[in-house]
């Protein structure tokens, strides 16, 4: 236990004080160096290159853990070979053993350590700071307290129920580092003491070239999912206007703007972390999660040199497949190439054309000319910014002219987009053929998250129905920008003349489409847990697994040709929700085995790690 502890307090006093660049780009910089308190923490720059060394703890892959915590929920299923799984946080078997749980315990305490050596030193120096020298200074320090604010903010909704550690100090030597477990509503009240000191003094925007720094608007967004997981919907509804009100932010126009590398730190980013593709020397190559992604193998298909290790659940497929488009929308319309019966471009002929060469509609044509139409687009600007589905003929994947050049086959009926480099290369490996590197940005909190949290306030809080109006305005925000029929009734809210589909919602109703449509298809992937956290906050999660354990699934072929012209067929690809004359597809069941295992009190928090309870004696000493 000593040998662990001792290590445990070099890693982290050596770590904190690694060195990164501070140039303009100091999201990409990394450069670490050793160096001694003798010879550091003397001037701002000191505070600022320790700060950037908090910034870069909030890169490890390990802080948001997006597979893992993502197959806790609803949203994945594990790796090919279904329907088998050894996956233990799909099967809802992990323990405090597990990696997942441990890194990410380390991950986040790290960046703590970090952001309280900035803090101390910061104290040390301010009595002589005057001027400008004194404002750099107190930006540092409302970085760093916010940053510390998030760290616990995370461990309070991931971990043991919200009681966890607190230090609010450096570690001098090996006993400190014993800390007992503090309650729930005292780790909550030390976060948001930061985060409240974050939203009073962090800027709005900052100076060009300082893209993806804290915001008062990020600590302010992270105060309002606190108390919106509290169920504390008034206090969470007062955040979440001010950020609608009082900050810059707006919907981007495409969605997939929040998705790859053309639309990073737009408009609609509340909190993003910059990843680059660099290639750091001084760090191994299993290391660069601190520099660069490392999720576009995970998620990509084998044919684009990816790992296919976590695939979009069966029922989101679904859902995604049948969302109803905006037809007054006109992204939704398409001109696309008439196909024969056998899957082959049909062309005009004689027959089709009169004797001055028009067609039927009155067109110019000439005899072997391509017939197209006009048609509505197959799936929705959401669904195709989100999953590849082998039948979307409108969306390029992996610089093949349709969805058509992901795999499909092993019953591997769809790929997340998200996080993988689809629209500007065609294989992973052309950006790192050994190990995974992308330099896709991390979404941690965007705008539509925080319409579709204010609405859920609006719903929850409000007596009877009377929040449904409005929260149907943000909700309707959020399909809008991806030509998505809206909700409510026709002609009527702030769009009348888009489509509607014509329901009349009230507060349970509404409810149940936020929880099982608009923020899982909305958000799926993205941000620290969201889905995981949002289950357990509305008590769902076991009946979630249990109903999804029970659904049916049937499989259609889907004809097309190549790119070479060669007639193929991706076989039993796509998803049907009722049967097409075939047995249901057996390898297409799903949480049949979370529903059994899971347990609220067992699985809805990480316990805490084993690696932790081996190296503090004083842990559980709440005396």
């Amino acid at each position: 236990m000593e040998k662990i502890t001792l290590k445990m307090l070099a890693y982290s006093l050596v770590a904190s004080l690694m060195v990164f660049g501070c140039a303009e780009d100091f999201l990409e910089e990394t450069n670490p160096v050793e160096l001694s308190k003798n010879s550091f923490w003397l001037t701002i720059d000191d505070l600022e290159t320790g700060l950037n060394s908090v910034y870069n703890a909030f890169k490890d892959g390990s802080v948001l853990r997006i597979a893992d915590e993502y197959n806790r929920s609803d949203m994945t299923f594990p790796g090919w070979g279904r329907p088998n799984t050894s996956n233990e946080y799909w099967l809802q078997t992990f323990t405090n053993a597990s990696n997942a749980p441990n890194d990410k315990w380390a991950a986040l305490y790290k960046g703590i350590f970090r952001a309280n050596q900035v803090l101390e030193a910061a104290e040390n120096l301010y009595p002589d700071f005057k001027g400008e020298v004194k404002e750099r200074a107190d930006l540092v320090i409302a970085q760093a307290r916010t940053f510390r604010g998030l760290f616990y903010f995370y461990l309070h909704s991931g971990f043991n129920n919200g009681a966890v550690p607190i230090f609010d100090f450096v570690p001098a030597n090996q006993e400190e580092y014993y800390q007992s477990i503090s309650s729930a509503s005292t780790v909550q009240e030390f976060f948001r003491a930061d985060l409240e000191f974050g939203a009073e003094n962090l800027p709005v925007v900052y100076s060009q070239g300082k893209k993806g720094r804290l915001t008062s608007g990020a600590a302010i967004a992270l105060l309002g999912k606190s108390y919106l997981y509290e169920e504390d919907y008034a206090m969470a509804e007062r955040y979440f206007k001010t950020i609608i009100d009082d900050h810059p932010y707006a919907l981007a126009p495409d969605i997939s703007e929040n998705f790859t590398t053309k639309g990073e730190f737009n408009e609609e980013s509340i909190l993003e972390i910059g990843y680059s593709i660099n290639y750091k020397e001084a760090i191994s190559v299993w290391g660069q999660d601190q520099n660069s992604s490392t999720l576009n193998f995970v998620f990509a298909p084998a044919g684009a040199g990816g790992w296919r290790s976590v695939y979009p659940s069966i029922w989101l497929n679904a859902e995604y497949r049948k969302e109803a488009l905006d037809m007054t929308d006109p992204r939704n319309t398409v001109i696309a190439t008439v196909l024969e019966p056998n899957g082959a471009p049909a062309t005009y002929t004689e027959d089709d054309l009169d004797a001055n060469g028009l067609d039927e509609d009155g067109i110019k044509r000439t005899v072997g000319e391509v017939k197209t139409e006009t048609r509505p687009r197959r799936f929705s600007l959401r669904a195709s910014a989100s999953i590849a589905i082998p039948d979307d003929e409108d969306t390029d994947y992996y610089l093949a002219t349709s969805a058509q050049g992901g795999d499909y086959n092993n019953s591997e009926h769809s790929y997340y987009r998200k996080h993988t480099n689809w629209d500007i290369i065609d294989n992973e490996k052309e950006l790192a053929p050994t190990f995974p590197r992308s330099g896709i940005n991390m979404r941690v909190i965007r705008l539509a998250d925080v319409y579709l949290m204010y609405a859920e306030s609006l719903i929850k809080g409000g007596s009877d129905d009377s929040g449904v109006e409005e929260a149907l305005i943000y909700v309707n925000k959020v399909r809008r920008r991806s030509g998505l029929r809206l909700l409510g009734l026709s002609n009527t809210g702030e769009f009348p003349i888009n489509d509607h589909d014509d329901v009349q919602y009230n507060a349970n109703s509404l409810m149940d489409h936020l929880m099982y449509i608009e923020r899982p298809l909305e958000l799926c992937l993205e941000g620290n847990a969201i889905r995981t956290l949002d289950l357990r906050r509305w008590g769902i999660t076991k009946q979630r697994f249990q109903d999804l354990s029970t659904k049916q699934y049937w499989a259609d072929n889907y004809p097309f040709v190549s790119e070479k012209g060669k007639f193929e067929t991706k076989w039993g690809s796509i998803v049907l929700t009722e049967s097409n004359g075939s047995e249901p597809k057996s390898q297409w069941t799903e949480f049949e085995q979370a529903a059994s295992n899971y347990l609220d009190n067992i699985h809805g928090y990480w316990p805490i790690p084993n690696s932790e309870e081996t190296a503090n004696p004083k842990l559980y000493d709440t005396e």
